[in-house]
């Protein structure tokens, strides 16, 4: 792990800094690229334009570690707010929640109420609900919860981060549910004892789970390629059609505003191309932890915001 990547990590997680970076012009002005605003409208109005290019869209209300009960209560009511305006506007987007944000640090039996609050209400629009992965101190409590919700209603799917030595297992695992699974590369700080450290160890644990989940497709299980590395994601679909898979036979997940110019073109060429789309008041942690995942973005970002 870089020395960038170390700090960039620490950063998200201080919280005098979360409290404090935020209100600088220069801050607010770069994450303005990565996320439409901090309103459900205006992420509404950004998957609406995504409809007209043919990619559908996933919401996520930016938030997590919730200590309180009405707080995470109020969440809950947020996402069924949100299922009801996609309903309205007739959008494909489905939602991801993030279970820390639902209550789980106060308890995991409020965390489940809340979230079947969200799927219920889901079940009854038709729509789809993601269940996102945090830290690695709740993902036995986090696939434990997805599990019992899977069984009560087929369309929740769960995120899975490569970066993870357990992440192998627990596909295994969920493999005979016959499970949807948004493979990530994993964006929190973890030891070496938790999580592999370089990135080409990371790749290969990427590619060896993705394509684990490519040949059992055709029993059953959903792969959302969750990634911006092009080359990696050129290799699955090249191995996707060596197993004779069809374009809607897996997804391709990206970020609002990150390979904009690639999201058109996958979209363009036929593949099942979905935008994940923030929003909320509670970005910036998010946010550092997208540079994170890729350091050289900080370069990038700064040379747009002197351009």
């Amino acid at each position: 792990m870089t020395i960038a990547r170390n700090t960039l990590l620490w950063i998200s997680e201080n919280r005098k800094l979360r409290q404090t970076l935020p209100k600088y012009k220069f801050i607010r002005k770069a994450v303005s690229r990565f996320m439409p605003g901090e309103k459900l409208e205006d992420a509404l109005r950004a998957a609406e334009i995504l409809r007209q290019q043919s990619i559908t869209t996933v919401f996520t209300h930016l938030g997590e570690n919730v200590t309180d009960e009405g707080d995470a209560r109020a969440v809950a009511e947020e996402y069924v707010d949100s299922l009801e305006e996609i309903h309205k506007r007739k959008l494909e987007t489905s939602i991801s929640v993030k279970l820390t944000h639902l209550g789980l640090d106060l308890s995991q039996e409020l965390c489940l109420r809340n979230l079947m609050t969200i799927v219920e209400r889901a079940r009854a629009l038709g729509n789809e609900v993601w269940i996102d992965i945090e830290q690695s101190h709740y993902v036995d409590r986090t696939i434990a919860t997805y599990k019992t919700v899977r069984h009560q209603y087929p369309k929740v799917g769960l995120c899975l981060q490569a970066y993870l030595h357990r992440t192998e297992k627990d596909l295994e695992d969920l493999l005979p549910l016959s499970s949807a699974i948004r493979l990530v590369k994993g964006a929190y700080k973890e030891p070496a004892s938790i999580a592999f450290k370089r990135k080409s160890d990371v790749d290969a644990n990427f590619f060896r789970l993705a394509m684990r989940m490519l040949e059992n497709s055709k029993q059953g299980a959903s792969l959302a390629i969750a990634t911006h590395d092009m080359q990696l994601i050129r290799r699955l679909i090249g191995e996707a059609q060596r197993l004779g898979l069809s374009k809607g036979d897996y997804e391709i997940q990206m970020l609002y505003g990150i390979q904009t110019g690639e999201q058109l073109r996958l979209a363009a060429d036929g593949y099942r191309m979905r935008i994940l789309i923030s929003y909320g008041l509670y970005w910036f942690p998010w946010y550092v932890r997208r540079l994170a995942e890729r350091p050289a973005n900080v370069f990038f970002v700064l040379k747009k915001l002197f351009a």
